[in-house]
């Protein structure tokens, strides 16, 4: 199967602003390595334009260490440097600027953090990836998702899975499939739950097993990568359920080019960036 149409560059005539203006709400003064790795995989991944929402005082930290071609925007902060509810305040005021959004890698476990996590999810009326520390923000709220305001994409491991459904590790990799689909039945939303056959499910019923990938990817990052994707996909006009299906297929592929050329041991999340553009030539 070629890539899918929003993929393709068929069509000739068509700028940045054609391939979507991405969010990406990441990083805390000990964690701007996952903005970093969200934000340049997105990139890779055909976003037009990617800007990073950091704390105010993380910004020139975060631009040092961030790719050339990606913007930021300092917000609001605490006293401790994370994420406060005037973060919040100021990115309600600017949805209209981008095309999808995403939370949660690296922002920390701060008490305002999370609530400014929760609100963001409650709020934004676009496509929005929730990942990370903003999946923990969730965990006991899951009910908001009911009142979300667009499409949302939970992208848990199955110990994060296991604080949204307060159930054991053991049972949910005993019944992935199920659980996945049931929770995003319920909930009314893409739940991709990572791992070993990353599964991805519905509301409508709509499921997909993928079988790239491979032990090497467990790697610190490797999941911050694969939420940039996915949100890359979003603003380049794929639905939710096949933006998180195709993100795990071409992340997984992207691990297994790495894996074949350098070998699994040592791979680290830059690995997988380094070969996107090569795991695009791959056909689904």
């Amino acid at each position: 199967m070629p890539l899918p149409a929003p993929l393709s560059r068929a069509k000739a005539r068509l700028s940045k602003k054609d391939f979507g203006h991405l969010l990406i709400i990441a990083g805390s003064p000990s964690m701007l390595g996952a903005a970093a790795l969200s934000s340049l995989s997105a990139m890779r991944s055909g976003a037009g334009l990617v800007t990073v929402a950091v704390p105010q005082g993380s910004n020139l930290s975060l631009q040092e260490k961030i790719s050339n071609c990606v913007m930021t925007k300092p917000v609001g902060q605490t006293r401790a440097g994370n994420f406060s509810l005037k973060a919040f305040d100021q990115l309600n005021k600017e949805w209209e600027y981008f095309d999808a959004v995403a939370i949660g890698p690296g922002i920390g476990r701060e008490k305002s953090t999370q609530q400014m996590a929760c609100q963001v999810i409650t709020a934004c009326p676009k496509p929005l990836v929730i990942d990370a520390d903003a999946l923990f923000a969730l965990s006991g709220h899951v009910e908001i998702l009911k009142k979300a305001k667009g499409p949302r994409v939970l992208t848990p491991h199955a110990g994060e899975m296991s604080r949204l459904i307060n159930r054991t590790v053991k049972l949910i990799e005993g019944n992935r499939l199920k659980i996945a689909a049931d929770f995003s039945r319920r909930n009314n939303c893409i739940l991709l739950l990572k791992g070993h056959r990353t599964v991805v499910a519905s509301p409508d019923g709509k499921t997909y097993v993928n079988h790239t990938g491979n032990v090497g990817m467990a790697t610190a990052g490797s999941g911050d990568v694969l939420t940039g994707v996915i949100t890359a996909f979003l603003g380049q006009g794929m639905n939710a359920f096949e933006a998180a299906k195709y993100g795990a297929f071409f992340h997984g592929k992207a691990g297994d080019i790495a894996a074949k050329r350098q070998g699994k041991l040592g791979m680290i999340s830059e690995d997988i960036i380094d070969h996107l553009k090569d795991s695009f030539r791959y056909r689904f």
